[in-house]
């Protein structure tokens, strides 16, 4: 199995990169996070991978960090979940976005990744539950602060993208009401920004 390579970035397109090490090319599935944190053409780069591997098919797909690695493997281990929607899961959110998710049972956010309905949400998060934890000890419950603001925004009529990109920049600490209304300042300033 490969788990981490090394080399010369020597192809970017939409959903994959070309890392040559050692004149060997290999072609490696990315999320559009890790795509755009790549380095430029032509330099070196670094990518953890995990070696996909079924009957009628062998892929590599490659992760900024271990960390993101692992939460692939472990979303692999979800019934119905394959590369494509786990690599879909890692695009739209980060691994602390996804811990966070999980552990305050916010199936609304998860159900912002294309590929992933109000069921398969639900899904993901009875089946990831008992296996992600936040890191440093973080704990969150489902009537945390985000989840009650997402609430409250849902109940004002605001779409799923809006409300995850007003919850994206707020702090995870803080009072409802405080949270709410800085979320509101925020979807007034992208309104006035279109």
């Amino acid at each position: 199995m490969i788990g981490r390579l090394r080399g010369t970035l020597v192809v970017k397109s939409i959903d994959r990169v070309v890392l040559e090490v050692s004149g060997v090319g290999y072609e490696i599935a990315v999320s559009a996070r890790d795509l755009a944190a790549l380095p430029g053409i032509g330099d070196e780069a670094v990518l953890h991978t995990h070696t996909y591997v079924r009957e009628d098919a062998l892929a590599l797909y490659g992760f900024a960090s271990e960390d993101q690695r692992e939460l692939f493997r472990l979303l692999l281990g979800v019934a119905g979940v394959g590369p494509k929607v786990a690599l879909a899961i890692l695009s739209t959110m980060s691994p602390d976005e996804l811990r966070r998710a999980v552990v305050s049972e916010d199936a609304d956010a998860l159900t912002a990744v294309p590929g992933i309905g109000k069921r398969s949400a639900q899904k993901l998060l009875l089946e990831l539950r008992p296996r992600l934890e936040l890191p440093d000890g973080e704990l969150l419950h489902s009537g945390s602060p985000a989840a009650e603001v997402r609430l409250a925004l849902e109940g004002l009529g605001y779409q799923a993208a809006e409300i995850r990109e007003a919850l994206a920049g707020l702090p995870q600490e803080g009072e409802v009401e405080d949270l709410l209304r800085e979320s509101l300042r925020e979807l007034g300033r992208k309104a006035r920004g279109r």
